[in-house]
């Protein structure tokens, strides 16, 4: 084969070009000798590294006679693709190659020449390099390293607020970027848009990444070295790393956790004021911002302007959540860790929550209740003389501020131009209400709270959002007592013993209305008896009237009146007279 295209022979020749010392000078003339030429043509500004005798080198590299004919090369460029690999400074190369190399960086290029008592002397390589022949190998430094070596990090970037570092069985997300010394790219997980997920000194890494992710915090930047023995060694790993190759990865770590890891929860603030926390079985509404633990934001209840409303501890909610919501007080706000395996796990969620990740919860308790809560009142002024209070079938006049129990304030009697009123008991006010007015007397002032079974319910009303806990301050104005159900005029007294004839104010056996209403006012007017209240007492009297009239004829008779009595009395019915 000839040296512009060696075969096999040639193949053969080069393992003594850079695997045997043929002694120089040994077959030359013993006159004076010369020394290697080197030429820096090109050298990095920063070279944190150069070559010594014992390390191990990757190179590329075109050999030349003077004359520039070719004989050999490695490297992809160059006929044979893979670089040369071999050790500096122990006989294992020619000598002026050994000489020629020292003190190279990773990246510099070299023109070495070398004189033939440093190369192959007298006897030269075969066919291929004569005897008395001096060689010209133009160099790339691809790599250098040593036995000795360890894994070297390089912190680019750390947060300021680092809480937990990587230790040895944690599961890690990161991002990397990876080359080779030479800047050469293998791999990234950017150009895939996907952490590299794992779990750290467990064996799923090479050694020296799993050696050089420990410590490292979350939003952390690290340049990590390996050299090839704790990467791909010999062998390599396909077709983009080498053999003897050492990498070099630029990580950002995204997430970390632990599978005993349980939730974390960050109290950030209590209100001063906390009677009750929740439990297991209470209905929540709360407000939150999620984000990943690096920052990155994946939803928030605030963007729909609305809470999420759940029940706790029964499994409506993610594992993590039912467990991070328990213990909390009305208007808290608390942030929340949840690890993958109380989140969503392997699977993730969408697009936006990634598989094992970590979620974030800055969470604002706006209120929570219990199906089985009864309204509570508390009195906050009381009258000393309290003797008439309110019930039901009473009128009330009240003035109230209704709020939810964040302090959010709904709406006040002072929107109107007079005071709110209500019959107690007649479906005129929500439950809740309804109840925490019954009992007051004129003056009194109570703090009422609604459960929203007691309110507005799962679907809330016009401002009041579904499922909300309502807090009324409430001051009873004024006060008229009220009639039970199905009636419009008790008495307050016992009644005439003769009733007709106490009707009968002109003694003509004859009751008309003018006469009726006379009498019924009259009674009221003394204390002795009271109509329905609310109504305009004429139209009360009136429908009273037509009650006795049974005929319809204008005027109420001894016998209509005794007919009606009896035929109440038959059916078990109350009637007003």
């Amino acid at each position: 084969a000839s040296p512009s295209q060696p075969g096999v022979k040639m193949e053969s020749t080069l393992v003594l070009l850079f695997l045997s010392a043929v002694g120089a000078g040994v077959w030359g003339d013993p006159g004076p000798l010369e020394d290697v030429v080197i030429d820096r043509y090109f050298v990095p500004k920063v070279c944190p590294r150069e070559v010594q005798t014992g390390d191990h080198v990757r190179y590329h590299y075109n050999g030349t006679f003077p004359d520039g004919k070719k004989f050999d090369s490695r490297g992809r460029s160059h006929d044979r693709g893979l670089p040369f690999s071999g050790l500096v400074g122990l006989g294992r190369l020619i000598t002026g190659m050994d000489r020629g190399i020292q003190g190279m960086c990773i990246t510099e290029r070299r023109k070495i020449t070398v004189p033939p008592h440093l190369a192959y002397g007298s006897l030269g390589a075969g066919n291929v390099i004569p005897p008395d022949t001096t060689l010209v190998f133009d160099v790339l430094l691809l790599d250098i390293w040593n036995p000795d070596d360890k894994v070297q990090t390089r912190t680019l970037d750390k947060p300021q607020d680092c809480k937990r570092t990587v230790q040895k069985s944690d599961f890690i997300r990161y991002h990397y970027n990876g080359t080779l010394l030479d800047g050469t790219p293998f791999d990234s997980s950017y150009s895939r848009k996907q952490t590299y997920d794992t779990y750290v000194g467990e064996g799923w890494l090479i050694k020296g990444m799993d050696e050089g992710l420990l410590g490292m915090c979350v939003g952390e930047k690290r340049n990590i070295i390996i050299p090839p023995f704790l990467a791909y060694g010999e062998k390599g790993y396909g077709s983009d790393i080498p053999p003897q190759a050492s990498l070099m990865f630029d990580v950002l770590l995204v997430d970390l956790h632990n599978p005993k890891d349980d939730v974390v929860v960050e109290y950030q603030q209590i209100p001063e004021s906390c009677k009750r926390k929740s439990v297991a079985g209470d209905f929540v509404r709360y407000h939150y911002n999620g984000t990943l633990l690096d920052g990155t934001p994946f939803d928030s209840s605030y963007t729909r302007n609305h809470t999420y409303n759940t029940y706790i501890g029964m499994g409506y909610v993610i594992a993590g959540m039912d467990k991070a919501l328990q213990g909390v007080c009305i208007g808290e706000r608390r942030r929340v860790t949840l690890p993958p395996h109380l989140a969503y796990g392997e699977n993730g969620a969408g697009e936006s929550i990634p598989a094992s990740a970590v979620l974030v919860f800055d969470i604002h308790v706006i209120d929570f209740h219990n199906p089985n809560d009864v309204v509570e009142i508390e009195t906050t002024f009381r009258p000393p003389d309290c003797n008439l209070t309110s019930a039901s079938n009473d009128l009330v006049y009240y003035h109230y501020n209704c709020s939810l129990l964040d302090g959010t304030f709904l709406f006040s009697s002072n929107d109107f131009d007079h005071p709110q009123e209500a019959f107690l008991g007649a479906n005129k006010v929500i439950d809740g209400l309804d109840a925490g007015m019954q009992g007051m007397c004129v003056g009194e002032r109570r703090v009422v709270v609604v459960p929203p079974h007691l309110g507005h319910g799962e679907e809330g009303a016009r401002g009041v959002p579904g499922s909300a806990v309502l807090r009324f301050e409430l001051e009873l104005l004024k006060l008229e007592k009220g009639v039970p159900d199905g009636y419009l005029f008790v008495w307050l007294e016992e009644p005439p013993e003769n009733l007709f004839e106490a009707l009968d104010l002109d003694k003509d056996k004859e009751v008309p209305l003018e006469e009726f209403s006379t009498f019924i006012k009259t009674q009221e007017a003394e204390g002795k008896g009271r109509l329905k209240p609310g109504q305009d007492p004429d139209v009360v009297i009136q429908d009273m009237f037509g009650n006795q009239d049974r005929n319809k004829d204008g005027k109420i008779t001894a016998e209509e009146l005794k007919l009606k009595v009896d035929e109440d009395a038959e059916k078990m019915r109350h009637e007003e007279l």
